[in-house]
């Protein structure tokens, strides 16, 4: 059991109120009260159902689909805190969304990442706790302190268990590199990456292999899969070049448009997921295996509340 400090509050919104039951069972307390509403046109409304004057507050909410609406309601969320004398505020995202757009790659593009960053802050946010950010320079968008947890320990785990032979570990692009050394060396496998190049957004073109992978159990890893496009035509480039079988795993499962049909009609023996994101029931087809982060985000927020150190979450 942990231990719980007089003032700790903890609420959650509409993105994963699953897993936000099972984070609060985990700590021995009770969801804070507070209820979203809509007025007749739509906008969002918050009510704070409980006294926060004092207290050390988080609020669980990510930023999936419909991912406006979401954070809009953290936003709200965060400034009636502020304005009922909350004494911190710790946002808990574990899908820190519009992270794909965080340099400018074409003139007159924005940077949506920093733009969250400055409304979080801006709306009263003391500290943000996340999950395997799109880049990690995101990190340094902000000017309070976040803490970007690893879902690759939790996945590397499930496969470890599963005691496959011969695994090479695959980055779907030359960006998941360090990504696939990481699972590689929680594994003792090599890695491989696919060499692609992408004419415009979400569409991919497989290049080549880049890596020993014939007679080999493959493992593409990725932070997020959004429609599936890039991770099939990895999957089946993987096969052509003579790999045994392809297993993959990421840690966001976007999972929009064609991303289900595609999966099950391809190649991909399971794909293993977490529940940063909350995948409907329709969504939940028998290739795709779902893994709970939650003792890892109630590990950190014990951590963060009884001022231990975070670092070894990070290893």
């Amino acid at each position: 059991m942990y231990q719980l400090k007089k003032g700790f509050k903890i609420f959650t919104l509409n993105s994963n109120r699953a897993l936000a039951s099972e984070m609060v069972k985990m700590l021995g307390c009770e969801l804070g009260k507070c209820s979203v509403s809509r007025f007749s046109d739509g906008e969002i409304q918050i009510n704070i159902e409980e006294s926060v004057r004092g207290s050390e507050v988080y609020v669980i909410q990510s930023t999936s689909q419909p991912g406006s609406e979401h954070i809009m309601e953290l936003l709200i969320m965060i400034d009636a805190l502020k304005r009922a004398s909350a004494r911190f505020i710790n946002v808990v995202m574990p899908y820190f969304g519009y992270a794909r757009q965080d340099r400018k790659v074409r003139s007159r593009e924005p940077i949506t990442a920093k733009l969250i960053a400055n409304l979080l802050e801006r709306a009263g946010a003391d500290r943000v706790i996340t999950m395997d950010l799109h880049a990690p320079q995101i990190q340094g968008f902000f000017d309070i302190p976040v803490d970007q947890l690893i879902g690759v320990p939790i996945l590397s785990q499930y496969f470890e268990n599963k005691r496959l032979k011969d695994i090479v570990v695959v980055a779907p692009d030359n960006g998941g590199v360090v990504r696939a050394r990481k699972m590689a060396s929680h594994l003792h496998a090599p890695i491989a990456f696919v060499d692609k190049r992408r004419p415009e957004p979400n569409v991919a073109e497989i290049m080549n292999i880049v890596g020993n992978i014939e007679g080999k159990n493959a493992i593409i890893i990725d932070d997020l899969i959004d429609t599936a496009g890039t991770l099939t035509l990895a999957a089946n480039a993987l096969v052509e070049k003579g790999a045994k079988a392809v297993y993959a795993c990421c840690t966001h499962p976007i999972l929009s448009g064609p991303a289900i049909q595609r999966i099950q009609s391809s190649v991909i023996e399971e794909l293993v997921v977490t529940n940063t994101i909350q995948l409907p029931e329709e969504k939940m087809i028998n290739k795709i295996t779902c893994l709970s982060v939650a003792p890892l985000l109630v590990e950190a927020i014990d951590r963060i509340h009884n001022e231990k150190a975070l670092s070894p979450l990070f290893e």
